[in-house]
């Protein structure tokens, strides 16, 4: 056997990676560009530069597509970073510390966020369930603090923490305001711990 024959299996594999990457390349920016209503099956395959029903055999619909870059979405905030960084600290390293995956998903990923979220109801289970993870996440976090720590009862403090660390806030600060965002991570960490923990934190 031939040594290109026995990696014949390896490069489809790879190419077939490649072309679905291509594609969601090609998705992402004509859906932010065009928005989601307006960006056919058929543009994103001609912007990837393949066929049709290579699009489909890839991501199934347009909506498959789409919740794959939200899922890619979240992968680039880097879970695991927020994990290790919560199982190693108190209270108000805690609250930076999911201050900065806030940070870190909206810079890499805060296009697509808006696109979910704006795309109508086809996409809008999908943005409310990222947002319910959300909070279960910080319902966890907070639930683990003893008596005393946080200066609100649960809900509220889940509602607090919802209010200052947003997409739309983060926009906002860079978009409009010239923020950078390591300005925006501190200026929630001081925020979140002024806003929600008690005095025996």
């Amino acid at each position: 056997m031939s040594e290109r024959r026995q990696y014949d299996s390896l490069r489809r594999t790879v190419q077939a990676q490649e072309t679905r990457a291509d594609i969601a390349r090609a998705a992402r920016k004509l859906f932010v560009e065009q928005g989601w209503a307006a960006t056919t099956v058929r543009d994103v395959a001609r912007e990837a530069g393949v066929s049709v029903p290579t699009v489909y055999a890839a991501y199934t619909n347009k909506t498959g597509l789409a919740m794959a870059l939200a899922d890619a979405a979240d992968l680039t905030a880097d879970g695991a970073k927020l994990l290790e960084e919560l199982e190693a600290a108190g209270p108000r390293e805690q609250l930076a510390a999911m201050a900065g995956y806030d940070r870190r998903l909206f810079d890499r990923a805060g296009d697509i966020i808006l696109l979910v979220r704006n795309a109508g109801p086809e996409l809008a289970a999908m943005y409310l369930e990222a947002r319910r993870r959300g909070d279960e996440t910080r319902i966890q976090v907070f639930s683990s603090w003893p008596a005393g720590v946080l200066r609100h009862d649960l809900e509220t403090s889940v509602d607090v923490y919802a209010a200052v660390c947003n997409i739309d806030v983060y926009t906002t600060l860079t978009t409009e305001r010239g923020w950078e965002p390591d300005r925006i991570e501190q200026w929630w960490s001081r925020m979140l711990a002024r806003e929600l923990l008690g005095g025996s934190a």
